[in-house]
């Protein structure tokens, strides 16, 4: 396991988060975290595992997907192959990674009271017990938004070309969103259209998840605008607005649309 690792100064586009405190992250970062949040939410996990998962994606790796670290350990946690977390193959993919944390978390007797470098520390067995813990401020603000306990909370700049446009950017943001939240999702319908994709939704909290993830992943995919209420993301302004009063205002429904 890693020892004491401080974030970055973000150089370019960022992700601000802003729920009770503010975070910053790159693109990346934000993308990885995103993927930790619904994992465990998908998995019926409490918000206070989604803290510990994020702190100490945070003092592992930066909430990046590393291909190398002290000794065998790799991805965002820093799990070892030889400690029969799985193959480096495996450990690299976000979401088995994050999978297999919550699962060796959730059998930590009493990880609920603890606090969350203890907890933490019970799952990784590092040789800096203590460090998770300066993380946990920026994990519940991280945690608060991306359960969908915040409004318009996550808010992503996406300059340049993108990455996909049309049909291939709305499969992709299907896939991603079928990847993470895999049969949570059939409760919350979604449908892909060739300018991007609908997700109905039974409240406002399962909203705003599906909304912060779909703005934390708009790099990697082509994602130019998401609406959800009376709010809506653009891209290139990085920012949730009002939408205007002609467009409606819709509760029922988290509408994603791609660069054409």
């Amino acid at each position: 396991m890693s020892g004491d690792i401080k974030l970055p100064k973000i150089i370019g586009p960022e992700c601000t988060v802003q729920a009770d405190g503010k975070v910053t992250l790159d693109l990346v970062q934000m993308a990885n975290a995103a993927t930790i949040s619904a994992v465990g939410i998908r998995r019926g996990m409490p918000e206070r595992a989604v803290v510990i998962a994020l702190a100490t994606a945070l003092q592992e790796s930066k909430l990046e997907n590393l291909d190398t670290g002290d000794r065998d350990s790799v991805g965002l946690f820093q799990q070892r192959p030889s400690q029969g977390w799985g193959s480096p193959e495996k450990i690299q993919d976000p979401r088995y990674a994050a999978d297999k944390f919550y699962s060796a978390l959730k059998k930590v007797k009493g990880w609920e009271r603890m606090r969350v470098t203890d907890a933490a520390q019970r799952v990784q067995r590092s040789a800096y017990p203590n460090a998770y813990e300066k993380w946990a401020d920026e994990s519940a603000v991280l945690a608060r938004a991306l359960t969908g306990r915040a409004t318009g909370a996550v808010a992503c700049t996406v300059t340049g070309a993108p990455a996909l446009r049309g049909a291939a950017a709305a499969a992709a943001l299907m896939n991603g969103l079928k990847l993470d939240w895999g049969k949570g999702l059939a409760k919350t319908p979604a449908a892909t259209q060739a300018a991007g994709l609908t997700v109905v939704v039974s409240d406002a909290s399962t909203g705003w998840r599906y909304a912060h993830w779909l703005v934390s992943h708009a790099s990697a995919t082509g994602l130019e605008r998401v609406r959800f209420a009376d709010l809506e993301w653009h891209a290139p302004d990085g920012k949730w607005q009002p939408v205007s009063a002609d467009a409606g205002v819709d509760e029922r429904r988290v509408v994603a649309q791609v660069f054409s």
